[in-house]
């Protein structure tokens, strides 16, 4: 996908991503504390299965897990030198379960090595990017990003290597500063300047808090906005499982707000399902 027909597909309206990928793992039995990438190709059918329900639902794009895909998260599994074997399988798992119905990006996120040179940085995305792009993603996606100088190394990176569509995404807390430190608006602004073809907010919390946060960035920004919060804000049980607090039905209506403020690209995040996809597809696009 060119960044020209990225752009077409959002100028035709709101454009629909999937909804969790994790959390539903976990339901489908994926243990704490595993390599999810790793067992993901070991579990492919599961999520064959997810992906083909989120295309059912309405997603426009879907996101291959290759999430934390990266050399330095590979290597706390001791996985690096599978890096481009584990890549490549996963993107070709999402591939299988959407064929061409669906557009399917190559998902990266942070290291969790901000301390890293931005060299180092810019090697690691570099790389996991240039698998992706020959693997046939058709876009890239930054998300759950913490900071900016992470985010900017991912997208100088995208730049370097291919000419596919970049999306950034941050995480925020609800007043919209990062966890990093600065603030989304003006980091948004900057990844603007420096290229992404969209730039938003994932995680975090749930659409409910988001309205402000959204008109601001859409106020700052030329490029698309994109949003894929939580289902509410989570209860920890005994057990260590996060239980979401807000319906399907529920989360669809504050989609729908979202939209109204400004949001040109919308989702979900953790503790949201096929079943929440399905709803906002049928509050927006009614």
């Amino acid at each position: 996908m060119t960044r020209k027909e990225f752009q077409e597909l959002v100028k035709k309206g709101t454009v629909l991503l999937d909804g969790a990928t994790g959390s539903n793992l976990m339901k489908a039995g994926m243990p704490r504390g595993v390599c999810t990438e790793q067992w993901i190709c070991g579990h492919r059918g599961v999520l064959v299965q997810l992906q083909k329900q989120y295309l059912e639902a309405g997603s426009q794009i879907v996101y291959a897990p290759t999430f934390s895909a990266n050399r330095i998260s590979l290597a706390g599994h001791g996985l690096e030198g599978r890096l481009e074997e584990i890549n490549r399988e996963l993107v070709g798992i999402s591939r299988e379960a959407v064929g061409n119905s669906c557009l399917v990006a190559g998902d990266v996120t942070t290291t969790g090595k901000t301390e890293e040179e931005y060299g180092v940085l810019l090697d690691v995305y570099r790389e996991q990017i240039q698998i992706l792009a020959d693997a046939g993603v058709d876009l890239i996606v930054a998300e759950t990003m913490l900071g900016l100088e992470e985010t900017m190394a991912a997208l100088d990176a995208c730049r370097e290597v291919c000419g596919l569509p970049m999306i950034c995404s941050m995480t925020i807390e609800s007043d919209g500063s990062l966890f990093f430190g600065g603030n989304v608006f003006d980091t948004a602004a900057a990844l603007a300047e420096m290229g992404a073809d969209a730039v938003g907010i994932n995680c975090s919390v749930g659409p409910d808090q988001l309205e402000a946060v959204v008109r601001t960035i859409r106020q700052t920004v030329s490029v698309p906005v994109l949003v894929k919060p939580n289902a509410g804000m989570p209860v920890i049980r005994e057990d260590g499982e996060a239980v979401y607090s807000m319906a399907a039905e529920e989360y669809a209506g504050h989609m729908a707000k979202l939209v109204e403020a400004g949001a040109g690209i919308v989702g979900g995040c953790c503790g949201t399902t096929p079943e929440y996809i399905k709803k906002v597809a049928e509050k927006i696009f009614r």
